[in-house]
């Protein structure tokens, strides 16, 4: 027998989380069932400059989102991957590009061809191998083409943009949508005494909101998800030992370029990322290593333009909840958990979180078993992102502070340590699960630009014809960054689609 359909449901907290939960799941539901998002005024939005991940064309493509019109309300600009500074050894340096390696769609035996090929000092570093790479290098953009015959059908892109300014343009979209927005602060969660499911909220004015399904966007605090229903919260500093974030942005000093910046520092590492009108800027770093005035010092001296406003701290602890969906409550967002923002994932947890309940929606019995399978896919998404960030941290060869020897000698996860051994001992890569945001790309990116190198690479490889091979390397290169040098500059492509403010 079918249980009764949802038919209300109640956002708590906007920002981006709040925002993007409003318009997934209005344009998911439509007129069947009420929608509603409330949000205070007088609470402080965690938002800075965002980098994110390719995911986030999907999404906007979901909720039908006009890719200029947005680009232009968030002061948006293109990205092509990150720059990684003083990650492996402390004057290294990599790029992590989004798209594949070599050409065509997939790895294929890219990889392993190019490793055997680098063991023999007859392939440049993997960078020369992107399109992606090579585009940043030259601080250029274009559109991706279908064909995967041709160079730029690996020209894949995510944006950065202004994480408050998103959060704003959703809400006006979401106005035009029938979704109702309530301003007020909720002083009190109201559960039901037979089975603790969270009946309403009441507000400050007296005003109570009841709904089906709620959606907890409260950020750090967890307002629904812990501090009424207690979930409970797993922490990974003990992996992820960073737990402050200062940031601050900077006037805008040449053309915006098109990939993030991560350099690392004696107590973490700091981003750039370059918006239409300002550059962001931050440092995340370890409280237990280094003082707030010295960690604000060292970001203040990095910057490549004068200071627009005061650096701003944010203190988290990494980690996630122990039940991100608990009774007719869901976490997204901050109030889901935190894997710092080293690789641009904290929005793209959110889509992950979204579409997931989407595909689990409940209806009035909240089964149990629809539930703990949601939990569970998302604990298991989660924890292999969680996993790429910690290789970051682990697989260095700095010994220059106390951070980078204790991060290099850390336990690491079961999971982590068994791709970095079968990644050393024959440079074997692979995804562990269908649904994994990470492919073999990213791994390969970081675990060859961060000094990991295989003991021997599968020696099928070197049946090949590997002069023959090492000239089409070459050649592969050189299209490459022909094809990247007949793109038109970052700024001049954002302008000439109308994208530019």
């Amino acid at each position: 027998m079918t249980s009764a359909p949802i038919k209300s449901v109640l956002i708590v907290g906007g920002g981006t989380a709040g925002w993007m939960a409003a318009a997934a799941i209005k344009q998911a539901v439509g007129p069947h069932a009420q929608v509603r998002l409330v949000e205070s005024a007088d609470i402080g939005i965690v938002g800075v400059g965002e980098a994110t991940v390719p995911t986030i064309r999907d999404f906007n493509a979901l909720i039908r989102l006009d890719e200029a019109e947005f680009m232009r309300e968030t002061k948006a600009t293109l990205k092509l991957g990150i720059q990684f500074n003083g990650w492996g050894a402390k004057d290294s340096r990599y790029f992590h590009p989004f798209g594949v390696y070599g050409p065509g769609p997939t790895l294929s035996e890219f990889p392993q061809t190019w490793m055997t090929l680098r063991a023999r000092d007859q392939a440049e570093p993997l960078e020369a191998y992107s399109v992606c790479a090579e585009a940043a290098r030259q601080g250029r953009a274009g559109r991706q083409e279908r064909d995967p015959r041709s160079p730029y059908g690996g020209l894949v892109t995510a944006y950065h943009f202004d994480a408050v300014l998103y959060g704003q343009y959703l809400r006006k979209v979401c106005a035009g949508r029938d979704v109702e927005r309530i301003e007020g602060k909720i002083v009190e969660v109201v559960q039901r005494p037979e089975d603790g499911f969270v009946d309403h909220v009441r507000m400050e004015d007296g005003r109570t909101l009841a709904a089906d399904l709620f959606i907890d966007c409260t950020g750090f605090r967890g307002l629904l998800i812990e501090g009424a229903l207690k979930a409970g919260y797993e922490d990974w500093s003990h992996w992820l030992p960073m737990n402050r974030a200062l940031a601050v942005p900077c006037a805008k000093v040449g053309p915006a370029t098109p990939y993030t910046t991560s350099t690392a520092e004696a107590a973490g590492w700091r981003w750039r990322i370059a918006l239409q009108h300002r550059t962001g800027n931050g440092y995340v770093y370890c409280a237990d290593l280094i003082e707030e005035e010295e960690a604000r010092r060292v970001l203040l001296d990095s910057l490549d333009g004068e200071a627009l406003a005061e650096p701003r701290l944010l203190s988290f602890t990494t980690g996630k909840r122990k039940k991100l969906w608990d009774r007719n409550v869901v976490s997204l967002g901050l109030s889901s958990g935190f894997i710092e923002p080293l690789e641009s994932t904290s929005i793209h947890l959110i889509q992950v979180g979204l579409y997931r309940l989407l595909q689990h929606w409940p209806d009035a019995s909240f089964s149990p078993i629809n539930i703990d399978s949601y939990n569970r896919r998302l604990d298991r998404e989660i924890a292999q992102v969680r996993d790429f960030v910690i290789l970051h941290y682990h697989a260095t060869e700095r010994d220059d502070s106390e951070l980078w020897r204790r991060v290099a000698t850390m336990p690491i996860p079961d999971t982590l340590a068994e791709r970095v051994e079968a990644f050393r001992d024959r440079g074997i890569l692979y995804p562990v699960a269908a649904d994994e945001y990470f492919q073999p790309t990213s791994w390969l990116a970081v675990m060859a630009g961060q000094g990991l190198t295989p003991r021997a690479p599968n020696p099928l490889y070197a049946y090949q014809d590997m002069a023959r091979t090492a000239a089409q390397f070459d050649g592969l290169k050189a299209a490459f960054a022909e094809a990247a040098a007949r793109l038109p500059t970052h700024e001049d492509f954002l302008k000439s689609q109308r994208m530019w403010a």
